[in-house]
């Protein structure tokens, strides 16, 4: 083979070769190089429209998933929690009871002024822009974070979301639901009910909650009286409440009047207050913070009796009541409720000595004073203050009203046409017997003899003369010859409960043994002074709720309880004690007044109740152990012997009567009286000279029947010689020995044991009468025994009346 290299084989064109096929296909573009360095960092322009399309629907998707996800909450307990609101008959406020100063009102009861000066500093395009302002939002975040003031960046729409349905934690997951629900509520609800909403929750300073009570805390009037000056300053609040409180933070009245003015300043801007009016605007000057009294003073009582009264006549349910939001407006009169206050701090309480005498300290004041023609009660007297005594005295029911229940018992003669046993008409110059312990006639339940004041005989009297020196051994046979069931039932009508303890047919009832209250009293005072007309005392004159539902209220009844006729005789005979009797410090008050004292037993209470045409009143002063709730004498109090009803009571009577009247004219009692009751008989020749006030009486002795009755003939018993004789069982001879007043059983004397069908101990001072019933006390709340514990039959006569 030879050596030399063989030639190879010619390769093919590479470029023709290669060319063929592509010439079939598409040509290959040459690779990019890859980045290097810094070049890698940056995306390119496929990434950057990824991310973005791929963030839009994200953003998109998670919009509508939390629009869904995300729903309207119930509102917190903070937001709906308010206060009810107690006012006095002109509106101004009585007292808050509640835990939140709030009062929710409607926007027509936030003046125009107010609600532009919030909006200026808040939300100046409220009515014009969207629940949420993404620009405000980010401007805030802005000037937050480089140190221009903490800014929120929120709506009105958004603050009243955080205000009513969440808490007020800065969080994301808040801010979050915040956005979704302002959206949502902005589609639901109408801007003015947004704005009203913000307005109700928003806090203001000084504990209030809400733009009214912020109007009340800073300025003392409703938000619907607001100036524009006044509002702009509320409005300012909202930015730094305490910070701007400028009497609680006077070093900060600069920054306060520079926010007052900016809000002025955007009030002008949008046209919602014109450039002479801001030129005129002062900075408004708010009142001292008051530091909050609550139930102090009279408040307590009056809010728990007034909340009482709602309740038991089915105007608001308690539960709703509970919830707060009323605004209640009572008849109370703010002149007379302080002349009442008054007049027992100047005639009582300031004539204690509570370190030298044991006695003051047992001492209670009660009273209730009732416009006789209408029915509403313009005053009471309670207590010396709510958080020291708890018992609302003016509406207890444990105390004996003494002979205050006399007049009821002569009404009831007029009413019924009663006769005495003999047969003659009873008026006011009807003669009786006044012998002390002279036991009734033509009472078929057992011997009753009740003995007079200090055991005075009188001999006979007129009824007119009884009444002034209230003569209970006439009272007893009168109610017995009216009959006592129609006595009972005459005292209901005028106004007394039916369900009143110790209210029961028998000779005792008109001693008054019956536990009344004052109110229920000057309720039938009241009933007396308009003429026998009776309106069921009312202590509310409108509810609203939430400052814009007005609650119905029981139709006003008014209706003829006794004649004309019954209830003027009573007046004309009721003048004639303020004129010569026992009442007679009525004089004082300057004007026509008929009235009538009463002390129940053993000195316990001592009562005044009395009326003029114009007012109806009665104060009671009562004895209470401040422990054990035990009803305690009041021998001694007030370093006097003994209190009765014309003393203290009638004195505070006449200094708030006289108060609570002055500048009113002075009204005459217009009175249709009984047939021959407009002449007065002349004072009886054998009745003791010797004047007493009338509150003593007897008590109930079991040992024997008696019939008969003295009507003033003559014939049955001599009256001279102050001895009563009952006549024997056969009616017509006399079987018995007379009663002397001697003091012995089966004599007529006086008698610490029950009647024959119980009654109850005369005797005792401590727990007598109800002294040891719940609710008497100072500390249990429980508002006064209301309930009957005495036992059947005749209950026992009181030793003093």
């Amino acid at each position: 083979m030879s050596d030399e290299p063989q030639p190879q084989p010619q390769q093919p064109n590479r470029g023709w070769a290669s060319g063929a096929p592509e010439a079939a296909g598409k040509a290959k573009k040459p690779k990019r190089p890859k980045r290097t360095g810094w070049r890698r960092l940056i995306p390119t322009w496929r990434i950057v429209l990824s991310t973005v399309v791929i963030g839009l629907l994200l953003v998109v998707g998670g919009f509508f998933l939390g629009y869904h996800l995300v729903q309207i909450p119930a509102a917190n307990a903070l937001a709906t929690k308010q206060s009810n609101v107690y006012l006095y008959a002109d509106g101004t406020v009585l007292a808050r009871d509640g835990e939140v100063n709030r009062e929710s009102v409607g926007l027509a009861r936030i003046s125009k002024d107010a609600q532009h000066a919030v909006l200026a500093a808040e939300d100046r395009d409220f009515y014009t822009e969207s629940a949420i302002d993404p620009m405000a939002m980010v401007r805030a975040g802005w000037n937050t974070a480089t140190g221009k003031g903490k800014q929120s960046g929120s709506t009105i729409t958004q603050q009243y979301v955080k205000n009513y349905y969440l808490a007020q934690e800065q969080t994301v997951t808040r801010k979050v639901k915040e956005f979704f629900i302002s959206i949502k509520l902005d589609r639901e609800k109408s801007k003015d009910e947004i704005l009203e909403g913000y307005l109700n929750t928003s806090f203001f300073g000084r504990g209030a909650y809400g733009i009214q009570s912020a109007a009340q805390a800073y300025f003392g009037v409703d938000a619907k009286d607001l100036t524009a000056a006044q509002g702009a300053y509320l409005a300012s609040l909202l930015n730094a409440p305490s910070q701007y409180d400028v009497v609680a933070h006077p070093e900060n009245r600069p920054a306060a009047e520079a926010r007052w003015n900016y809000v002025m300043n955007g009030m002008v801007d949008k046209g919602w207050l014109s450039a002479s009016d801001r030129a005129a605007a002062k900075f408004p000057k708010p009142k001292q913070s008051t530091i909050s009294t609550n139930m102090s003073g009279q408040r307590g009582y009056v809010v728990n009796i007034v909340r009482k009264y709602l309740i038991e006549n089915g105007i608001v349910d308690e539960e709703e009541l509970g919830r707060g939001g009323y605004r209640i407006t009572t008849t109370l009169q703010k002149d007379k409720q302080d002349a009442f206050v008054k007049a027992v701090d100047d005639k009582l309480m300031s004539q204690l000595d509570k370190k030298e005498r044991k006695v003051d300290t047992y001492v209670r004041a009660g009273g209730a004073s009732v416009d006789p023609k209408t029915g509403k009660v313009v005053a009471m007297y309670n207590g010396i203050d709510y958080v020291k005594q708890y018992t609302p005295n003016a509406t207890r029911r444990d105390f004996q009203v003494g002979s205050t229940f006399k007049p009821f018992v002569f009404t009831s003669a007029v009413e019924n046409h009663s006769e005495t046993q003999s047969g003659r008409t009873i008026n006011p110059n009807t003669r009786y017997d006044g012998t002390s312990e002279r036991p009734v006639q033509g009472w078929a339940g057992g011997r009753y003899a009740p003995e007079n004041e200090d055991q005075r005989d009188y001999g006979h009297v007129t009824v007119r003369e009884a009444t002034d020196k209230s003569i209970n051994a006439v009272y007893a046979q009168m109610a017995v010859d009216v009959g006592s069931d129609k006595v009972m039932q005459t005292a209901i009508d005028l106004g007394l409960s039916k369900n009143t303890p110790e209210l029961t047919p028998s000779p005792s009832i008109a001693l008054g043994v019956a536990t009344a209250s004052p109110l229920d009293m000057a309720e039938a005072y009241a009933t007396l002074a308009n003429h026998g007309r009776h309106s069921t005392y009312t202590l509310v004159e409108k509810v609203m709720k939430d400052g814009k539902q007005e609650v119905e209220l029981p139709e006003r009844r008014e209706h003829q309880a006794v004649s004309r006729e019954a209830a003027d005789t009573t007046t004309s005979v009721l003048r004639s004690v303020v004129q010569n009797g026992t009442a007679s410090a009525a004089q004082a008050v300057g004007r026509p007044a008929a009235a009538k004292t009463g002390t129940a037993e053993e000195d316990t209470a001592a009562w005044f109740a009395g009326y003029t045409p114009d007012l109806a009143t009665v104060v009671a002063v009562m004895g209470q152990h401040p422990k054990t709730a035990a009803h305690k004498s009041l021998y001694g109090a007030m370093g006097l012997a003994r209190i009765n009803g014309g003393g203290a009571p009638a004195e505070i009577w006449s200094q708030y009567t006289r108060n609570a009247l002055k500048g009113e004219p002075v009204a005459d009692f217009d009175l249709q009286l009984q047939a021959g009751a407009d002449v007065t008989a002349p004072p009886s020749s054998d009745a003791s000279d010797e004047p007493g006030d009338g509150d003593e009486s007897g008590s109930s002795d079991p040992d024997a029947p008696s019939t008969g009755d003295e009507d003033g003939s003559g014939s049955d018993t001599p009256g001279d010689s102050g001895s009563s004789t009952p006549p024997g069982d056969s009616g017509g001879t006399e079987s018995d020995p007379p009663s002397t007043g001697g003091g012995t059983p089966g004599s007529g004397g006086p008698s610490t044991e029950p009647g024959p069908t119980g009654g109850g101990d005369s005797g005792g001072d401590d727990s007598s009468n109800g002294g040891t019933d719940p609710g008497g006390g100072d500390t249990d709340g429980a508002g006064g025994g209301d309930t009957d514990t005495g036992f059947p039959g005749i209950p026992v006569t009181p030793r003093r009346q």
